[in-house]
Order: structure tokens, then sequence, then C-alpha cells
């Protein structure tokens, strides 16, 4: 924006402030507006034109026949008017006739004038209405004078939407959205139903205050904000999830550049100077780059051009001091909640009672934050692209996960059915309850064990409710997660006291923390893993712990005291090589002897086991075998590390099938190698929590699951059906010579004898 821009602006607010704060209403107002618009600006025309039930009606005019007030109504795309309403972007002609879109109106008199320059009236990133000026002479305006309306326009829809002036229906039909029912379809995450009002993950920012009281005193929260997001972007590039090389260095690279661009500052301090609030400025410099967005046809160029846009919302958070999700300021009424994709610790921070669902525009199958869900017992709804054009703050929506649908705006019909659904769900559960004290045991007589993975402190009620043989997989980085500072060894003794003495008789494997990959710690740094470029194969697991001994040694000092005079099942993830394990190990027997040497109680037995998750590790069965009791097979990382996908690629989400002949190949090489030793052989992934894997699983020799609490039901009432002996000789047949679709292959077996899957 040049002096004169930033001269004629101000020269325009100074005067419309006085117009907004008097006590004329909104018509008397708009009339003064256009008139101070055309006297600043040597304007013969000005004209402003509003939304109002899906039309562009002239609301205000001077130049123009009064008559026309009212009266002269177009569509959004019709004439030049409805060309930047549609567009939102600006208009300069010296000659208006001359442009294709150009549409003629009798009744306004507007024949006598050339030259045209039009502005679009922007509210929440859609255009409410449209400021215009015109002469008789054809020229075309200076920038100085755009920019000036521009500036102006936010103005305006400051005033408008004070003045109730517009239909918000009007406002999110324009550009696309819909205001009706609307069906959108993405990838089953966790499954199950729900209903409440989307609620954003990251709440959008609403400029309430468009005209400044304090120039300086604006320029100064805007120095202040800029300083605290160059220290965020600084620290950004410091952390090691970032790596070195590659794109992340890229991308980092282009933010800094943002963010210490002087012509970005000076744009957002002219916008100051003209009389607009921090905020104001930010949001009117970005419109402008939304603007240039649209008009870039270079793919690599947009790119850089969103990350200004991300840095703006950033910047508009810190002016503004709205820096928190939707969790820290509370949810209140049962809530879908929508992001493009959450970290586990992210999702903890809300409250459990009010959260019914999660719908992402990204995640995948197996990312940690599914895990977290599943554990809580939320539907999770992936890959649903284009979610802030379809869905509001507040709208109602039928999440329906095991369907991979979900309905915006649902008609009465709709909500009536999906509740029916409800109910029958319910009754289907009430089934599965019904089965809480069944032993799972096949009809061919084998002992089949189902227990339940949990983390948090309120899954221990499962454990009753499901009637599990136990907890198989306790993740112990859960508490670590939801900490703003790394836990005391106190605290995590008591954690794990109230655990065991929860499950009473019942085992519990707790696994040491796994940390590293999606489930960074802000209060955790990770110097040594600079360069990592796929955090998921680097520094995370036990190879942190080694690394952190500190860390090992006081969770194991915590195990070891909660498990006083009783056993204690300890299992140590990503375990890649027996001298890993050795290692882990030799920190539990260093921190026992220190016990015993202080008379301190200690548990009667320890019983070791590992996560087989690393394919090196089956490699090396022999070597590892006489060292451990139980083995649990993580089969979300063993997926991604015998397939080289990346779980978090939402391109590879589905690419790789859990009953690929390859992973049950793998799975039957393991049993059978183990076979006759005397350790138990758990698969505590996903994979056994459904019915189909489950029976899968089952036919390959697994005889223990630990699975999610909502899937211990449906799999109890799977092995009271099976006849396991079947299901093996068949399985032992397919992966000989794999049919072309094993997974129908399974299903036809089970409906064959009558084997209803879910």
């Amino acid at each position: 924006m040049s002096i004169g821009a930033v001269e004629a602006a101000r020269n325009i607010l100074t005067r419309l402030h006085d117009v907004m704060a008097s006590r004329s209403h909104a018509q008397a107002k708009l009339n003064t507006v256009v008139e101070v618009i055309g006297e600043c600006l040597d304007s013969e025309v000005c004209s402003i034109y509003l939304l109002r039930e899906g039309m562009l009606e002239l609301f205000a005019t001077r130049g123009l026949a009064q008559e026309a007030v009212h009266v002269t109504r177009m569509a959004v795309g019709e004439g030049l008017v409805g060309t930047i309403a549609e567009d939102i972007e600006s208009l300069n002609l010296a000659e208006a006739t001359a442009h294709p879109d150009f549409s003629y109106r009798p009744e306004t008199g507007e024949e006598k004038f050339h030259s045209f320059a039009g502005v679009p009236i922007v509210r929440r990133e859609r255009a409410v209405g449209v400021l215009c000026v015109q002469h008789v002479e054809p020229r075309r305006y200076e920038d100085v004078e755009v920019e000036a309306l521009q500036t102006v326009a936010m103005v305006l829809s400051e005033l408008i939407t004070n003045a109730d002036l517009i239909d918000e229906v009007d406002v999110l039909s324009l550009n696309g959205t819909q205001t009706g029912p609307e069906q959108l379809r993405g990838l089953t995450l966790v499954k199950g139903l729900a209903s409440g009002v989307a609620v954003y993950h990251q709440p959008r920012i609403t400029i309430e205050h468009v005209v400044a009281e304090d120039t300086e005193a604006e320029r100064q929260r805007v120095i202040l904000a800029f300083d605290k997001m160059r220290e965020q972007i600084e620290r950004m590039a410091s952390q090691a999830e970032f790596g070195v090389g590659g794109e992340h260095e890229e991308v980092l690279a282009t933010y800094k550049m943002f963010a210490y661009d002087e012509g970005w500052t000076r744009r957002i301090n002219e916008a100051i100077d003209s009389g607009l609030t921090a905020e104001a400025a930010i949001e009117r410099v970005q419109q402008r780059t939304r603007m240039r967005m649209r008009q870039i046809d270079d793919p690599l160029l947009a790119d850089r051009m969103h990350d200004l846009e991300d840095l703006s919302n950033r910047l508009l958070r810190m002016v503004s001091g709205q820096l928190g999700t939707a969790a820290t300021m509370g949810l209140r009424n049962d809530a879908i909640l929508i992001a493009r994709n959450l970290g586990p610790a992210e999702l903890l921070e809300y409250d459990r009672r009010r959260l019914k669902g999660v719908i992402l525009e990204e995640g995948s199958l197996t990312s940690h934050v599914v895990i977290v869900a599943r554990a809580m017992g939320v539907p999770v709804l992936g890959r649903v692209r284009g979610l802030r054009g379809k869905v509001r703050d507040g709208d109602l929506l039928l999440l329906d996960s095991d369907q991979a649908t979900v309905t915006v705006r649902p008609a009465p019909g709709l909500i009536e059915a999906f509740e029916g659904r409800f109910a029958r769900n319910r009754e289907r559960q009430a089934v599965y309850a019904a089965l809480r004290d069944v032993v799972p045991v096949s009809a061919d007589g084998r002992r089949i064990s189902v227990m339940i993975n949990a983390g948090l402190r309120d899954d221990l009620a499962n454990l009753s409710l499901t009637g599990a043989d136990g907890i198989g997989l306790f993740r112990t980085e859960f508490q670590f997660l939801v900490s703003a500072t790394l836990p005391a060894r106190e605290r995590q003794t008591r954690l794990y006291r109230d655990v065991l003495e929860a499950a009473g008789n019942k085992p519990v494997l707790f696994r040491t923390v796994d940390i590293g990959g999606d489930k960074t710690l802000p209060y955790l740094r990770q110097d040594d893993g600079d360069g990592e470029e796929n955090p998921a194969m680097g520094w995370r697991a036990l190879r942190v712990a080694l690394e952190r001994d500190g860390l090992l040694k006081a969770q194991a000092r915590a195990l070891l005291e909660a498990a006083a005079d009783r056993t204690l099942n300890v299992m140590f993830p990503m375990v890649s090589e027996p001298w890993e394990f050795d290692a882990a190990k030799a920190v539990f027997d260093g921190q026992l002897a220190f016990l015993r040497s202080r008379k301190k109680r200690v548990p009667e037995a320890i019983r070791y086991g590992v996560m087989l998750e690393v394919p090196a590790l089956a490699e090396q069965l022999d070597l590892i075998a006489p060292k451990i009791q139980f083995m649990s097979i993580g089969t979300n990382d063993l997926t991604q590390f015998l397939f080289a996908a990346d779980r978090s690629n939402p391109k590879l989400a589905e690419r790789y099938d859990w009953l690929s002949p390859a992973i049950l190949r793998f799975l039957r090489r393991v049993v059978c190698t183990l076979e006759g030793q005397p350790i138990d052989i758990t698969v505590c992934g996903e994979m056994g929590g459904r019915q189909l894997e489950a029976l899968a699983l089952m036919g390959v020799g697994i005889e223990r699951l630990s699975i999610t609490p909502a899937s211990v039901g449906p799999i109890k009432e799977l092995i009271g059906k099976l006849d396991v002996g079947a299901i093996r000789a068949a399985m032992t047949d397919w992966l000989a010579s794999p049919p072309a679709n094993l997974r129908q292959s399974l299903a036809d077996w089970a409906t064959e004898r009558g084997i209803a899957l879910d």
C-alpha cells in the first residue's frame, strides 16, 4: 500500500468511524458511507451491493438513480458486480462495457459512466457484497484508490454484519458452501456411530473490531506477535522431528523467509497506518494474498502462498490472544471434532463426556491418535476432503464410521433413521455384554485368551465390563503424553499400582514407554534425533529409553515398587536385536538390586517379554527365546515395516491388507518357530480386534489376543462358533497356494459354516 493509499484510506476511515458510532439506522449509515467514499475519492458514483436472499441487491448509491435502490438485483456471477462476488476478486476497468461479463441495468441510469472499479466485501473468507465506484471519463483507477476501497470494504463488512443486513444462509451458500443436507465419505479409522455438533479443533478467529482507536498501540501488538511467531518458527526448526535436508527443511526455510519478510510486515504496518486494528490489518493483507493465490497457476508458487496463509493464521492467533484449541476452550455440547490431523496428546485434552466422534481430513488406520481414540471408544472417520468448505461450526453431524460416511445438516427423516440404527446398535452391544462372564472356548474345545489393551486409568473399568482375561498391553506412554512435564517416579508408581490392584488376579503386561514417531513429547528434547526423515523408523521406543537411561531407570523402579509381592510382566517395544533386550533388562536388574539393598519389597516374580514389531527380530528368535517368557506381536508397526509403508501417510492407509499372505505367512512362521517353548505369543494390534482378521490369526496358530475393549464381545462370539482345527487346516492350504483374494475366501468359509461376521 503506497503513501497515497494510506492517506486516502485513513481519511475515509476517520470519517467512517464517526458514521459507525452514530445512532442512525443501518440504511442511513450506508447512505452516508457512499457519500463519504465518493467525496474522498472524488468519484461520481459509489455504490454498495449486499447479498440478500441469494441475490446481490443495490443497497445504497451516490450517483446512480435512487429509484434503483432495493430494486436492482443480480445473481452471483451476473454482470461485473456478480463476477466480483463470485471470484472474490477486484476489477479495475477503463471501459466497463468492454468486459465480457458487463450487464447493463437501465433503471440505474449508469449508461453515461465508462470507468469502473469494484472490490468484494468479505466476511469469513466469503463475499457478502460489493463496493464499487464509477466515472464518466474512461480511465483505470489508480492502485491507491483500489487499495483504499479494499480497506474500506473491511469496515463495511463489520458494519453490515452488526446491523444484520445480510442473511447467514446466503453467505454460506455463496461459492459452493452447502446449507442443506449433504453426505460426505471417508475412510473408517475407528468404527462406531455418533451424533453431535461440528467443532473445529482450530477455531476460526472472528475479528470483532476493524477500526483502530490507537494506531501506535496496534503497531506494538503486531511487533510483539511477530517476535513471538519468529521464536516459535526458530524452535520448530531446532526440533529433531523436522530433520535436516529434504522437504521439512524446505518448508521451514519458506516459513522463516516469510516470517522475516520485510515486505509482509511493511504491508501490515501500512494497513494499520490507514486506521485498521492489528487483526484487521493482518486480515486485510491476507485477503490480498488469497486473491493472488487464485491467479497462480504454478503449483509450487501456490504452495508457497499457502505457507504464507498458514503463517498469517498463526500471526492472527497470536495478536488476538486466541491461541488455544477447542479443547482449551471446552466443549459445551455433544461434539464431533473436525481437524486436518491430530496428535494423541491433543485428542486426550478433550472432555471424554462431550467428545462423541472425530473427523479428519487426513489420518491413517494405524496412527497413534487412532489407537488412543479406539481406547477412548470414540469413532473416527478419516480422509474426508474439503471439510472447511462444507461444514460450519455448530452444524449437526451424524457420523456413521461403520459405513464410512458423515451426514451434514441432516433432514428430520435422516435423524429418525439414524436414531433407529443407534438403538439397534445398543441392542447388539447388549448381546455382547451378555457374553461378559462367558469363557472364550472354541467349538472344538480350545481355550483362547482374550485380553484388552489399555493405557488410561479410566480404561481399567473395562476389565470387569468385558470379562476380559487381563490387560495384554498397557501402554505406559499415555501418562507421558498427557503430562506437561516428565511424570515423576512417584506418579508413575501410583498409576501402575492402581492398575495392578484393579486387575486383581488377572495379568497385566506393561510395555515400557514408547515415545517418538508421532508421539513426541514437547518437554523431551530430541537432539540426538537430528536428520530423521522417517521418525517412525528412527529414534523412538526402546531406542529412546536406552539412550536416555534415566527415563528407563525411573520407570523400571516405579514398576518394581508398584508390583511389590506380585508378579510383574514387563515387555520392551521395538526390539530389533537381542542385545537391546539385554541392555533394557540390565536396567531393571540394576534397579531390582538397588531396592533389595535398601530392604524394599520387590515383585515375587518378574516375567520379561518383547514386542515383535521389527522383522529383523524374527530372524533371531532362537537367540531371544531363552531369555523371554512372552512375546507380543504388534501388527500395526509390523505391517508398515514389512511393506515399507509409512503408516502415517494417508496415501498408503488402505494400500496394504492385514490379510495379505505375506503377513499371515510371517506370523505362522513365528508361531511354528516358537512351538513347544514356554513362551506366550499374543497379537496385540488392531488386527486382532476385527472378526475376519481374528479368524485368520487363529488359523495361523495364535491363541492369545489383546484388543480394544469394544472388540471383546464380538471376538468372544466368534470364538464360540469356531472350529479352530478346521480353520487351521484351511489356512494351511491357502498359504501354500494363495487364492486371488484371501479376504474373500475367509469370508466365504465363515458364511458356509453359519458364522456371521460384522
